[in-house]
């Protein structure tokens, strides 16, 4: 049977590469629900491709425009309304990849349903680590984590066995003072930190890449998980 999924952030990296499976598996996977907060192009774009149902829109500037382009769909405005349709019976999957602190809500809400999450937002648990893991556990919802880091580690320890680890590393992965001298980094100015060579990320999540902070967001996130 196809595996019905809700995407928490469709149009962001992790969002698109979800969509990128579907496409790969129709077979296997169905598109139940779509959510972005300001890109409505891709997100119209996307309820098109994929005749998604139900699709919801964060900002009230961007409804109206959503709600013309797909009479067909069941558009709706807000957090709340993707905290609903993440509940339906009808979702097997929920793919938690909306952006920082806005995510936990609607993560909360598909755990009390019992739904599977496919955690790529570090903040929920950063934020609500011990409240995530409490909630997954009384209500019996099984969290994998997809985020690159995170989906990496997850794989070592269940390649561990149940052997004891005593230190993992995280690395980067090369922005834009991979190369860099350490007296040219201290002098380092805010564009250069910006113009990182793989990934178009927007400014906050590059900035945390090019310094490392993404990295502590990723131990900060273990130890709320745990």
């Amino acid at each position: 049977m196809r595996k019905s999924i809700a995407i928490l952030g469709s149009t962001g990296s992790i969002g698109t590469q979800t969509l990128d499976v579907v496409r790969q598996h129709p077979d296997r996977f169905s598109v139940y629900m779509i959510s972005a907060n300001n890109s409505a192009d891709l997100l119209i774009e996307q309820a098109r491709a994929f005749k998604v149902p139900h699709v919801v829109i964060c900002n009230p500037s961007k409804y109206n425009q959503v709600c013309a382009a797909l009479p067909w769909a069941d558009v709706r405005l807000g957090i709340d309304a993707a905290c609903e349709l993440v509940q339906d019976r009808s979702v097997d999957v929920v793919v938690a990849a909306m952006v920082g602190f806005s995510g936990l809500k609607p993560t909360l809400a598909a755990i009390e349903a019992s739904k599977t999450i496919a955690l790529a937002n570090k903040e929920t648990l950063v934020a609500a680590g011990a409240i995530v893991m409490k909630a997954a556990a009384r209500h019996k919802a099984p969290i994998y984590p997809v985020d690159s880091e995170h989906s990496a580690i997850f794989q070592c320890l269940l390649g561990a066995q149940g052997n004891k680890l005593s230190r993992i590393h995280l690395t980067a992965s090369g922005g834009p003072f991979r190369t860099w001298e350490k007296g040219r980094i201290a002098a380092a100015t805010k564009n250069e930190a910006l113009r990182h060579p793989n990934w178009d990320m927007g400014a906050k999540i590059t900035i945390d890449s090019a310094t490392m902070m993404n990295k502590s967001g990723v131990r900060d996130s273990l130890h709320g998980g745990v």
